[in-house]
């Protein structure tokens, strides 16, 4: 195993790392005599009263430094690489795979499959379990690493085998159950592929993870994204509208058992299946407090209350006299048109112009807007009416570097369009606020 270094990028002020001297450019060595793996061994070693830190300075001098602190009080460190190991990549090939339906010449880090359980704790995302040892389970229960996100697909093992191209895929789900029996909470997420895993196979699945409540606290059920960049791949087919009925229907059947027998709603239809199956988004309270809502689970539910609430609250102004534009993935476009006109409630001299963008990159099946490109917006919207600005939401560029997936700024955008743009956050306020503030 090769030996972890830990470099610390910067020292909080007023911290005992700052009283200690220590700055960025360190390199911490060990605690208590022990080695570091990672960001979780970390804080759980420097919960201690009294530590003995090892560092090593810009210079090559080893520090070891005594330290007596209150139980839980931070030392003020933070590390450059963040998770203080390398991530742990995916070694499956899943006939469902969007990275493997990307096209070529775009940035090394979408490629980049990640399975990694520590990362399923601290940003949200799903492993498959196929990527664990003994060990990694039994840190996870040592140091509480919950809720954990796991890509179930299916509960049959050689179907999950087959779908992950895995031999050891189905042997994995045996973890759920030491997971389960250790009080670890999970969620599950089902990504659908036509003539799969449905029908039969989802109510399989669905029935044996409702086994595993109360700590499998939820299941999502998500179509799978088919890019137009598919050649060699496994042949999987769009859903149909009827499809999507059938999927919602049986989805339903498990809530309604799922409500008798736990109070809650456990297993969920992602936002994409009501609007293919053009029925209306279910109510506030079938979303169990939005536990699925980073997997497109009550995102339209959500902003649609959050707006009406803010817009509830908002005076309103008849004299208010503007035009906005905004552009955003297919499938979010209907809401927005729908929000569109509740704003002339308050604002009836506020025009917001809705522009579904069409997913020319990706293919046309691609309707959600984060996967929108600055080329396709700039292709769409170049010959369109964009009033005083242009809003777009937050997941269509990476917030630091302020670019979209084909690496176009959104200062070029903006140059092209001849228009300023508003990067808008997810909630209903923000909206409200970002269509009647100033630029």
């Amino acid at each position: 195993m090769k030996k972890q270094t830990h470099k610390i990028a910067s020292v909080a002020p007023g911290s005992i790392a700052e009283e200690l001297e220590l700055e960025p450019g360190d390199v911490l060595l060990k605690i208590n005599d022990k080695e570091i793996e990672d960001i979780f061994d970390y804080h759980y070693m420097v919960e201690d009263e009294y530590l003995v830190v090892l560092v090593q300075k810009a210079d090559g001098e080893e520090w070891e430094l005594e330290i007596e602190k209150e139980y839980d009080e931070d030392l003020g460190i933070t590390f450059e690489n963040g998770l203080m190991d390398d991530y742990k990549s995916c070694q499956n090939k899943c006939i469902f795979c969007f990275i493997d339906q990307m096209p070529p010449g775009m940035r090394d880090t979408l490629y980049f499959k990640d399975d990694d359980s520590r990362l399923s704790f601290l940003q949200g995302n799903y492993v498959t379990l196929t990527n664990m040892k003994e060990a990694d389970i039994q840190r996870i229960i040592q140091y509480r690493l919950d809720p954990i996100n796991i890509s179930v697909q299916t509960t049959n093992p050689t179907l999950r085998c087959s779908m992950l191209h895995n031999r050891f895929a189905g042997e994995a789900l045996k973890k759920i159950d030491t997971l389960y029996h250790a009080g670890i909470r999970m969620n599950g997420q089902i990504v659908l592929c036509k003539g799969v895993n449905d029908g039969a196979e989802l109510d399989r699945s669905i029935r044996d993870l409702m086994r595993y409540q109360p700590y499998m606290e939820s299941v999502s059920v998500v179509p799978v994204g088919l890019s137009k960049f598919r050649e060699g791949l496994y042949p999987l087919e769009p859903f149909t509208k009827e499809d999507a009925c059938e999927v919602i229907d049986l989805i339903e059947h498990w809530q309604e058992i799922s409500m008798k027998e736990h109070e809650n709603h456990f297993v969920h239809a992602s936002d994409e299946w009501y609007l293919l199956a053009d029925r209306p988004i279910p109510e506030e309270d079938n979303y169990d407090g939005y536990i699925q809502l980073e997997n497109g689970v009550g995102m339209i539910r959500l902003l649609k209350e959050e707006f009406t609430e803010a817009l509830d609250h908002a005076t309103g102004d008849e004299t208010l006299i503007k035009t906005v534009s905004l552009a955003t993935g297919k499938l979010a476009a209907p809401l927005m048109l729908e929000l569109a006109e509740q704003l002339k409630e308050k604002y009836p001299n506020v025009n917001l112009l809705v522009y579904p963008i069409r997913n020319d990159f990706f293919g046309e099946m691609i309707t959600v807007s984060g996967l929108l490109t600055g080329q396709d917006l700039a292709a769409q919207l170049l010959s369109v009416e964009l009033g005083e600005k242009l809003l777009l939401p937050a997941n269509v560029v990476r917030t630091e570097e302020q670019d979209f997936l084909d690496d176009m700024k959104v200062s070029e955008l903006e140059k092209t369009l001849q228009v300023p743009i508003d990067i808008v956050k997810s909630s209903g306020q923000d909206l409200l606020d970002a269509i009647i503030s100033g630029n």
